[in-house]
């Protein structure tokens, strides 16, 4: 007699099939589960029942595919059900008999149930349009099958099996217009890859008979034959490499482990285990990979931490277990004590979650740390990977994490000629010194040739050089790293003292009006400089935005036609703006060109485009005609 599934739970078949899972093949990560459950009861019960008569290596759970009858088998020689559970826990959804369990025996239960709501058996739905489930309890005589074909109800009968446990037969629905949309769960390949990705740390061996290829006895050498047959296989690990202990596991096993897993073809620069209990109880293995990923600074890029529970993968891209300063991190987290949500696919935002993050961020952090005091070199090799990162971070949301992530940046300094910290920088300051210096430009060697660093080096005041998009935006976010404000070596006053050389600016005043006069609106101010030495001209921009600043900002957002203030210098010793006073005099027409010449010049120095280079070449080739 075929029985009823309750209104609501009419309504949950239909919300199990439609909508609660993302995608149909986790139907084999649930029943593989649920199969697992089962061995883990009966096992526990082996404890204390020396009549279970199975010894806990002879547990297993088996995979077999008919393809002629167009069914797959998942079956189990765990604890089974009678009657009674078959009504209860299939007849009901979401009851779960695993969740029962734990229950009734808490602590005690040294085991690692994964059910919870009594859902995930439903799942097999979405690729089979009729269940049988043959099962015989143990203690019981007698065994039961329990048949379906979706929300029309259920049988429940008695019938013949001869062993302990539970098989769960799956008649696959047919292809629709999608090519093997179904009948790819019918190819042992694809199943293979699936207990991979999801059930291969199960701690009960899953197997298959797989096909194998050999030749044949007797065939002669130079013409071999070969025939198929096949062979029972495990398919899953059971034991996952971050549940043995570190002293166990070589270096050559985490590369291995993180090359196959993650598929890049370098070892990891780092490998940084975990094992923590008590209010979270949880096991990861993160990995620092030693290049940049490929999509890394894209869009594309996809972050998180792989997500286990008791050893079943919910979620291959967990987001939430990283901060976003250290999501170049790759690894596993498994923990038993995490709250899911009904399809096990998403974790719910909880406490747990949050405890787990925030000790993973101390451990990555721990190391960076340790790399940076103890393998200097290979710290500097793992910040031009994914120092960007860091600094962009740091001055995310007006430089929310600034204290969490300055001291693991680098700048490359004027006289140790390599890539310091900023608590170096101000460790060497000499007394006397107020400001940490600094000057931006594309590159160390176009930073290094800027005409107004020039003064600082004489004083041997070390400059850091800022040659990434974001460094130019940390002295407004940072404003100042221990006690020490940032100033700019190349706009402002450096504030040297009686050192810094003084110019009569009154004596030159003709000669600048002459200049603004001819460049007009192209220029805020002409001024006397006071860091020139060897060079005629420079363009500073003064307070507010500076010309790496607008060079980014008219590479990603054109459109808001950001532009940085042109203050022209000119150093009044050097003998180009001698020749130009005299030019200004004798021969005003000649003089302007002069101007535009100086001006051009600047904006080359500064990395500044000019307005237009043929009038510019045409410019110089008409002073020597």
């Amino acid at each position: 007699m075929k029985k009823q599934f309750k209104a609501e739970s009419k309504r949950m078949l239909d919300l199990m099939i439609n909508s609660i899972y993302t995608h149909k093949e986790i139907f084999l990560r649930e029943i593989i589960s649920n199969a697992s459950d089962a061995i883990d009861k009966l096992s526990y019960l082996s404890l204390t029942d020396d009549k279970v008569g199975i010894d806990r290596k002879d547990f297993a759970i088996t995979l077999t595919i008919d393809k002629e009858k167009g069914t797959l088998t998942v079956s189990d020689n765990g604890i089974g059900m009678d009657d009674k559970e078959l009504d209860k826990h299939l007849g009901v959804i979401a009851n779960s008999g695993s969740y029962q369990f734990r229950q009734e025996n808490g602590d005690a239960a040294d085991t690692d149930i994964i059910g919870q709501f009594g859902v995930g058996f439903y799942s097999a739905f979405m690729v089979a349009d009729k269940i049988t489930v043959v099962t015989r309890k143990y203690g019981c005589d007698q065994a039961y099958c329990w048949e379906s074909e979706g929300v029309d109800g259920y049988t429940i009968t008695p019938c013949d099996k001869d062993t302990v446990g539970t098989d769960v037969i799956m008649h696959i629905k047919a292809d629709g217009e999608e090519k093997g949309e179904f009948s790819q769960y019918l190819q042992e390949y694809t199943l293979r890859s699936l207990v991979k990705k999801y059930s291969d740390y199960i701690r009960f061996p899953i197997r298959m008979e797989m096909p194998k290829s050999r030749r044949k006895e007797g065939s002669p050498d130079d013409k071999p034959e070969y025939e198929d047959y096949y062979e029972l296989e495990t398919l899953n690990s059971m034991v996952p490499l971050w549940q043995r202990k570190k002293s166990d596991v070589t270096r050559e096993e985490y590369d291995k482990f993180y090359q196959e897993r993650f598929g890049d073809f370098a070892a990891p620069q780092s490998v940084i285990t975990v094992s923590a209990e008590g209010a979270v109880t949880y096991k990861a293995l993160l990995f620092i990979p030693a290049k940049t990923p490929g999509m890394y600074y894209t869009e594309d890029y996809k972050a998180g931490l792989q997500l286990y529970s008791a050893g079943v993968m919910i979620m291959d891209q967990c987001e939430d277990l990283l901060p976003d300063y250290f999501n170049f991190v790759r690894g596993v987290v498994d923990s038993p004590d995490l709250s899911l949500n009904i399809s096990r696919e998403l974790l719910q935002h909880d406490r747990q979650l949050k405890v787990i993050r925030n000790n993973l961020e101390k451990k990555i952090r721990a190391e960076l740390e340790r790399m940076l005091k103890d393998e200097r070199e290979q710290y500097e090799t793992f910040f031009r990977n994914f120092g960007r990162q860091l600094k962009v971070c740091a001055l995310n949301n007006y430089g929310a994490n600034k204290e969490q992530l300055q001291d693991l940046l680098l700048f490359y300094s004027s006289t140790e000629k390599k890539l310091v910290t900023l608590k170096e920088y101000v460790d060497r300051m000499p007394e006397g010194q107020k400001y940490i210096y600094y000057a931006a430009g594309d590159t160390i060697e176009a930073v290094d040739n800027l005409p107004q660093t020039e003064l600082l080096k004489e004083h041997n005041y070390e400059i850091l050089y800022f040659t990434d998009k974001a460094d130019e935006f940390i002295p407004d976010m940072f404003r100042e790293y221990g006690g020490k404000q940032f100033r700019n070596a190349i706009d402002g006053d450096l504030e040297l003292g009686d050192e810094e050389k003084k110019v009569d600016a009154e004596a030159h005043k003709e000669a600048f009006d002459f200049i603004r006069e001819v460049l007009g609106d192209k220029v805020s101010e002409v001024r006397a400089s006071t860091k020139l030495k060897t060079h005629p001209v420079c363009l500073t921009s003064g307070d507010g935005l500076t010309f790496e600043m607008e060079k980014y900002f008219t590479a990603v957002q054109p459109e808001l036609g950001m532009k940085a203030k042109r203050i022209l210098e000119l150093n009044v010793d050097h003998p180009a703006f001698v020749t130009f006073e005299t030019t200004r005099i004798m021969d005003p027409e000649k003089a302007k060109k002069y101007v535009e010449i100086f001006y051009n010049q600047a904006l080359l120095i500064a990395g500044l485009p000019l307005e237009n280079p043929s009038a510019y070449t045409d410019l110089l080739c008409s002073l020597w005609s």
